[in-house]
């Protein structure tokens, strides 16, 4: 069977849902960072697990490459379909099957967006609490093991996801994992699929782990000297055990690019973004400890609101940060890469970081979890400079090699892809050699997600 037959087949089956034209194939080759276009053969638009099932069995016993799509915004490559293939879009399977707030949990489908997901929950007093910045598509953020701003209270993707339904390369469909509060029986093959970008099976039902909504929420912002007294103030406030949802860092080129970007007034300095979930009291005392932490490592200017749209305006210009710190430098493409190290080392990860971008030439603004020690740096290039390009990603290794000195990881959220894929054997050594065996097991035609992610035969 050739490739051209599948797609005749899948014609037959999906109708106008499977499309060729060059508009659909670039749309889903392309990608918000450096990564050159690499569109796929065709794009099928699944709408349940059935149809994903017959759709896989027709591309195993073909040999055809399949891509899983969700929202598009991951950062490393993740959905280029680098030897051309099949892109399964799931944005079709975006329903919300079942919730049970008696046991705060909720069945979905992948293509549901977390916003979207939030937006239905929240007349039943409860919310899914992991927010990667972008409204990305549930199971993206499975597949790719997401975080994000409020990590540090709630936990990433590995603590939110009880149980998946997944279909593997030949069109077997499993399911992992239950509805229980924990489990001891056999392999947990539920971890295994979060972060696995695609190259074991396409996740098409996700039971998730919601949490209440908090009686009261306050969020604050706070500018401080530099980035050791930022990074100090973060610190001490998880070594006292103050009861954080959130606690976001951004440089002074970051508060420039908001200022530019959104019309704000903050100082060009380092500042925090953080935010508090809980009862009136709680949160009032949480937010007062913060406050007197930070005016020991000399923050000036703290702010607190409780007013929903006062908290939304704050946490929408950090979640445009993208695109803000974008603009300090119009026409520019970005290298966006991410570490994240043990607390105790993160000042001097950070400090590094700093000052070997300066060194550099380029200009690439730092921001991130800093609660759970992750953070990022966005490296502004000349769309086409070949020059800067190979600056920008000489700095990037040199920040996962400085990650890993310190015992951290060559990425925290944004996953490996194809982008980390030459870092991967300096982090897990035979270690990444088991990754490949494991996928070698599950697809031995190797056509989920070629090209990321394991090593390459």
């Amino acid at each position: 069977m050739t490739i051209d037959t599948v797609f005749t087949e899948l014609s037959s089956m999906l109708g106008d849902r499977l499309s060729r034209s060059k508009s659909d194939l670039d749309h889903h080759g392309g990608s918000e960072s450096h990564f050159a276009l690499s569109p796929p053969d065709a794009v099928a638009w699944p709408e349940t697990t059935d149809e994903v099932s017959r759709i896989l069995l027709l591309c195993h016993n073909a040999s055809v490459p399949v891509i899983a799509y969700g929202a598009g915004t991951s950062l490393e490559g993740h959905t280029s379909a680098r030897h051309g293939g099949l892109c399964l879009d799931m944005s079709r399977m975006n329903a919300l099957i079942t919730t049970d707030p008696g046991d705060m949990i909720a069945v979905v489908q992948p293509g549901l967006t977390r916003e979207d997901l939030n937006h239905e929950l929240r007349m039943l007093g409860v919310f899914f609490p992991v927010d990667p910045g972008a409204n990305a598509s549930i199971g993206g953020m499975a597949a790719t093991r997401a975080s994000g701003t409020t990590t540090v209270r709630y936990g990433s993707m590995r603590d939110n996801v009880l149980g998946l339904t997944v279909v593997l390369a030949d069109g077997r469909i499993i399911k992992t994992g239950s509805r229980a509060a924990k489990s001891a029986s056999g392999y947990d093959l539920t971890a295994l699929f979060l972060g696995s970008e695609g190259t074991l099976g396409i996740i098409t039902e996700l039971t998730l782990r919601l949490h209440g909504t908090p009686e009261v929420i306050s969020a604050g912002i706070c500018a401080f000297p530099d980035m050791e007294a930022a990074v100090g103030t973060v610190q001490q406030v998880i070594q006292m055990g103050i009861q954080m949802a959130r606690i976001e860092f951004v440089d002074a080129d970051t508060a420039r690019a908001f200022n530019g970007f959104a019309g704000t007034e903050m100082p060009e300095c380092p500042h925090l973004l953080v935010e508090f979930h809980g009862s009136p009291a709680a949160v009032a005392e949480a937010s007062q400890g913060f406050g007197d932490i930070a005016d020991e490592f000399g923050a000036r200017g703290y702010e607190h609101a409780t007013r929903t749209e006062d908290r939304n305006a704050l946490w929408k210009i950090r979640h445009h940060a993208y695109y803000a710190v974008l603009s300090l430098r119009p026409g520019a493409r970005a290298i966006v890469t991410d570490i994240c190290v043990p607390l105790s080392k993160l000042a001097q990860a950070v400090e590094e970081t700093r000052a070997d971008i300066a060194s550099s030439g380029l200009l690439g603004p730092i921001l991130g979890h800093v609660g759970d020690g992750n953070f990022h740096a966005i490296l502004l290039i000349d769309d086409g400079n070949e020059a800067e390009k190979a600056t920008a990603k000489a700095l990037a290794k040199r920040m996962s090699d400085r990650a890993l000195a310190m015992g951290g990881t060559i990425t925290g959220e944004h996953g490996i892809g194809m982008g980390k894929l030459e870092l991967m054997e300096g982090e897990h050594g035979d270690a990444w050699a088991v990754m490949g065996d494991i996928k070698a097991a599950l697809d031995p035609s190797g056509i989920l997600n070629p090209g990321k992610l394991v090593p390459q035969g």
